[in-house]
């Protein structure tokens, strides 16, 4: 009987032990069928996320390229070129004259009046050109004063204003406000000029 015993509890424990088995074998393979499907749904996401960017990156381009359709569209609408007159500043060498700022006035009125960074006043030694203002004019005659404020000769306050007349046809019309320097006189010297 104890043999029968030893058996049957042999039996049962080897029973016990392959039913344990079987159910870690069953866990391990619910475990990795769970790591597979989070995987996958790792790897979706990932996917529509990539495409969304892709849409996002898409839709970004179209509307900076509106912006700049209607950018243009407005400055024509509102500057015709039949009507438009721009005028910029430009500066040859500046060994006698530190720009500040200029002020600008069409028929009496303020129109621009622009304060210089350093930076832009070193650009505009450099050969570089500043649009200061863009408007629209009547057909007719005009008249256009320049202010310009700064450090003249032996870092004194200086303003010296540059005025001309001219007859604004149909066309744009472009005018220079140029400073410039005078190596006889030591002096700067303002010109207005008329761009053809």
């Amino acid at each position: 009987m104890t043999k029968t015993f030893i058996t049957i509890l042999a039996a049962v424990l080897l029973g016990t032990g392959t039913l344990a088995m079987a159910q870690d074998v069953a866990q391990s393979e619910a475990i990795t069928e769970a790591a597979r499907e989070a995987a996958a749904e790792e790897a979706r996401s990932r996917e529509e996320f990539r495409a969304l960017d892709e849409d996002v990156q898409t839709l970004k381009k179209e509307v900076l390229d509106l912006n700049r359709d209607l950018f243009l569209l407005e400055e024509e609408l509102l500057f015709p070129a039949n009507s438009q007159v721009a005028f910029f500043v430009s500066m040859d060498v500046g060994e006698y004259f530190e720009l500040d700022s200029v002020q600008l006035k069409i028929d009496g009125k303020e129109v621009a009046n622009y304060l210089y960074t350093a930076r832009e006043v070193d650009a505009l030694a450099r050969g570089g050109v500043h649009r200061l203002h863009l408007a629209n004019l009547k057909t007719g005659e005009h008249e256009l004063v320049a202010v310009f404020i700064g450090k003249g000769p032996n870092v004194r306050d200086y303003r010296r204003g540059a005025t001309t007349v001219f007859d604004k046809g149909i066309g744009a019309k472009y005018f220079e406000l140029e400073i410039t320097d005078r190596v006889k006189k030591q002096q700067p010297e303002f010109e207005i000029r008329e761009w053809e």
